[in-house]
């Protein structure tokens, strides 16, 4: 038995004593777990029960941004050392699948990801994980940051495809965490400018206390006046990232990449959502998809690591374990100026 804060039911969630397996294998090690940041789909889960076909059918622990210390080693493990602080990729591909051979293991059908059903997640004490994705923190990154590592990896990872060269002017549409994170990754990775949307104000001014990221109105008229007067009129930014799943932002998003650009789709609408094939035939846009990540997350820390990327300022509040209810409770009510709670056990 271990205390976890555990997804009862939609809408009901416990911090309480569960039944899980903790059998340390020869490959894995055991980790304390430090600190935890709560992300839309735990909230999500917490909503509605269910992300597409992933049904909460028994209760599940919550969680899967995750830092810790290593505790415990198993008898092959040779990059590792108890004592070594370190942070967590969540999702675990069966190593021999066809998507893993071809190196594309995040779309492993076969993937175990932290709290999606029925697999649970890492807001418990401690937690066994495979050592292979398991990486150690630098001294001069914090837990906190650890743990700030899973959403900056979609960052990167969506930039890696976009394949950005250096002074490209980009455009974000959603200034949520990821949204946020994948304009400063794209800044790490090369772009002169980023231009980011959306509804909130508060998100924007977040976003905007960044050097060369520049909010942009969220009207039609505002984005595409704002994208002229940066990229020359009737031109495009060289790389568009959606980033909000809103059905209006591919509109935009078509409207202000430039010809022969790229439009890397990172949001996940809630329903099917058509766009104008001809317009971006028309442009012979390159589209690229996301879905989570592979090969970025030792990236992703060196970015931090070395201050091409700062995470602090988007860490809006920190719980203790204790309180990882009201914690999640805030971070359900979707505040305005919050960016990423986190909880710290």
């Amino acid at each position: 038995m271990a205390e976890a804060l555990v997804l009862e039911e939609r809408h009901k969630i416990a911090l309480r004593d569960i039944a899980v397996s903790e059998t340390l294998g020869p490959d894995d090690v055991r980790i304390a777990v430090h600190t935890v940041g709560i992300c839309g789909s735990d909230v999500h889960y917490y909503k509605h029960g269910a992300i597409g076909p992933f049904v909460v059918r028994e209760p599940m622990i919550l969680g899967h941004e995750a830092a810790g210390t290593v505790i415990e080693i198993g008898q092959n493990v040779r990059h590792l050392r108890i004592g070594d602080r370190v942070c967590m990729e969540p999702g675990i591909p069966d190593a021999g699948s066809r998507s893993s051979r071809l190196g594309l293991y995040n779309i492993d059908p076969a993937v175990r990801f932290w709290a999606t059903p029925p697999v649970h997640g890492c807001l418990t004490p401690t937690v066994v994980h495979p050592a292979a994705f398991t990486y150690s923190l630098p001294d001069n990154v914090s837990f906190a940051e650890g743990a700030m590592i899973e959403p900056l990896a979609v960052g990167v990872h969506a930039c890696v495809k976009a394949r950005i060269k250096p002074g490209d002017i980009c455009l974000v549409t959603g200034a949520g965490p990821i949204g946020i994170m994948t304009a400063l990754s794209a800044l790490a990775s090369g772009a002169s400018r980023v231009l980011i949307t959306d509804i909130s104000e508060a998100k924007l001014r977040i976003a905007g206390s960044y050097d060369r990221v520049l909010p942009v109105d969220l009207t039609h008229a505002g984005i595409r006046d704002a994208v002229d007067a940066t990229c020359g009129a009737d031109w495009g930014v060289d790389v568009t990232f959606e980033a909000s799943g809103f059905e209006s932002a591919y509109v935009d998003a078509l409207a202000c990449t430039r010809p022969g650009g790229t439009l890397v789709l990172v949001g996940m609408p809630p329903h099917k959502v058509g766009f104008d094939i001809v317009a971006a035939q028309a442009k012979e846009l390159s589209i690229e998809t996301v879905f989570r990540y592979a090969h970025v997350y030792d990236r992703a820390i060196a970015l931090v690591a070395s201050g091409s990327i700062d995470l602090k300022p988007l860490i809006s509040a920190t719980y203790p374990f204790r309180d990882a209810v009201a914690a999640f409770e805030r971070a359900a009510e979707g505040r305005p100026a919050d960016v990423k709670i986190q909880i710290a056990l």
